[in-house]
């Protein structure tokens, strides 16, 4: 067991810390121009095409040197929202297309989408099928060489700046796993529309909002993968997502938690720092343990993936662990900072930031949903050995 990043990744990772925190702090208020001067700042970096093959523009690298590339952007770039869209854009859409896409669709939307030219979108949660995905009401009608979309998403992140978007329709409404298939459609398209853009509580750097696609005609040579294989496409960019995005999430703790030591040794409170008081050193304590606990699953979860493991587990396990680390850390920090701590800063926002983490990717509860039926738990359950019982994934 090797806990150490090799000498490439750990070079990386400190070269994107230092340009985040250089070149990436953004405005208070989301705006599209500032967005896109950033975002071809990090294409340019080599950041948006970690995964990507070399042949594509790409980097070549595998999950464990993505993760780690997420968890330096996370650290250096306050505007977690940015970060969290950079993301979305390379687990949710750039993976899909390199797991899934044909040799010419690889040549056609690849390069843009890692030079930072092209921002992508991945529209699949809808007002009646957020974690219910296989109820989805928006369908694909062939007719000829054509798909015609009809039907509307929701939560879409990117959507109000995206060039492309990977689509989740149904091809065989009722057909379950075997009902929905990918497509990666056009901004511009006639018939695809983005709503306004989502004021949230947190994840504000990001841009999110509703999508609907009227009678859109989509080329059948626009199709991601087989016609029926679109939850294969979601459940493998769902696993890149709930592994390596939420690496951004590892970035932001250590920050926070390096601000909550610093501020606990120079605050002073009845003539010594608050930090020689039990009740705040054992708070930060709790603070470095969750988010040790949290990366050792996180990297777990990705050093399966670079070894094509198919396990579910793990990638829901390491979901779970950073989401809820993310959010007793803001909790945490808030509390050390007291009054300081719900004035805006680095604590409140960080709360802010974290709060949507046990939404998006699936549910923190349909994760536990999930893993309890992987323990066969549950109806109609198969039982299967954890991960940690596993010989050789």
């Amino acid at each position: 067991m090797n806990f150490e990043f090799d000498a490439q990744t750990e070079e990386m990772r400190e070269t994107i810390t230092d340009f985040a925190r250089e070149r990436l702090a953004g405005p208070e208020d989301f705006d599209p121009g500032e967005f896109r001067r950033r975002w071809r700042l990090v294409g340019e970096q080599g950041a948006l095409g970690t995964v990507v093959p070399g042949e594509y523009g790409g980097l070549g690298q595998g999950a464990v040197t993505a993760a780690a590339v997420m968890e330096a952007l996370g650290y250096g770039c306050t505007d977690t929202g940015f970060v969290f869209s950079l993301g979305a854009h390379v687990f949710a859409c750039l993976t899909p297309i390199v797991e899934f896409g044909t040799a010419e669709q690889k040549r056609q939307w690849l390069p843009p989408l890692c030079s930072g030219e092209y921002v992508a979108a991945h529209a699949i949660t809808e007002p009646e099928a957020g974690s219910d995905a296989l109820s989805m009401r928006t369908r694909a009608e062939r007719r000829g060489d054509v798909y015609v979309l009809n039907g509307g998403k929701s939560f879409t992140t990117n959507s109000p700046v995206a060039d492309v978007f990977v689509v989740q329709a149904a091809t065989r409404p009722g057909g379950g796993c075997f009902g929905l298939t990918s497509f990666v459609v056009e901004a511009g398209t006639p018939g695809l529309t983005v709503g306004r853009h989502y004021q949230k509580v947190g994840l504000r750097g990001s841009p999110t909002a509703d999508v609907r696609f009227d009678e859109c005609r989509v080329p059948a040579s626009q199709m991601l993968g087989p016609e029926g294989d679109g939850f294969g496409v979601f459940r493998t960019s769902m696993a890149w997502e709930r592994t390596c995005l939420f690496a951004l999430y590892l970035g932001v703790m250590r920050r926070v938690l390096e601000t909550s030591v610093a501020y606990a040794g120079e605050r002073q409170q009845f003539g010594s720092a608050i930090g020689g008081f039990q009740a705040v050193s054992h708070r930060v304590v709790d603070m470095a343990l969750r988010l040790e606990a949290a990366r050792l699953l996180l990297y777990r979860a990705a050093w399966g993936l670079d070894r094509g493991s198919t396990d579910e587990v793990m990638p829901a396990l390491a979901k779970l662990a950073v989401s809820e680390a993310a959010v007793q850390a803001g909790l945490d920090a808030v509390q050390i900072q007291g009054g300081l701590g719900i004035l805006h800063g680095q604590a409140e926002a960080a709360l802010r930031d974290a709060l949507p983490a046990r939404i998006f990717s699936g549910t923190n509860e349909i994760q536990k949903n999930n893993i309890a039926r992987a323990l066969g738990l549950g109806e109609k359950a198969r039982p299967q050995a954890h991960p940690s019982r596993r010989g050789k994934n």
